[in-house]
């Protein structure tokens, strides 16, 4: 069975799913306006040992310090995207890397001569538990903040929060990320 709860962050309101025994989501109202389909509605999981240390950890992450630990996390995906997600959360706290630098770790993993930065972007985007796997730690190359589906506004606080300088970062003019949620920023 599925739970869920909220989170009120410095950012707006976060919404978490749990299997009962783990975090299975984790996402923001931008996420969950842009969704492709309908969003259902779960009994409340506020109770659940999984949703109070994801808690936990947020309260952690958003006072400004790095957790030391990471809640228990079921990952539903391809093995390809379970491997990226594991990429992910092994970024440093307060560090960016590339989609192109995570494809060359997936290529030599796979004894692969090449892997698609695209491939990766994919599965980063498919990412179920927003902040916890870091995937806000990601940018294109040439320091292009591309891609977050929690809105790019949404990514550049979360970076400044890690004090990650974010000024020299490439904001692309048009894009569907830009949006802000309504609750953001509260």
């Amino acid at each position: 069975m599925r739970y869920s709860t909220t989170y009120i962050s410095p950012l707006g309101t976060l919404f978490l799913e749990s299997d009962e025994t783990h975090l299975i989501g984790l996402r923001n109202n931008y996420w969950r306006q842009h969704s492709k389909t309908p969003l259902p509605s779960f009994p409340d999981g506020s109770t659940l040992t999984c949703m109070q240390q994801a808690k936990n950890w947020l309260d952690i992450y958003f006072s400004g310090q790095k957790p030391d630990f990471i809640p228990p996390l079921s990952l539903c995906g391809s093995d390809f995207q379970k491997q990226v997600w594991q990429l992910l959360l092994d970024i440093p706290y307060g560090t960016l890397t590339t989609y192109g630098e995570i494809a060359k770790k997936i290529a030599q993993i796979r004894h692969l001569k090449s892997m698609s930065a695209q491939a990766v972007g994919g599965a980063v985007g498919a990412n179920p538990i927003a902040i916890i796997i870091p995937c806000h730690r990601v940018i294109g190359k040439n320091n292009n903040l591309v891609g977050f589906g929690g809105g790019l506004k949404f990514k550049s606080k979360l970076l400044e929060l890690e004090n990650i300088p974010t000024h020299s970062l490439l904001m692309p003019k048009n894009s569907r990320f830009l949006e802000t949620p309504p609750d953001a920023f509260d």
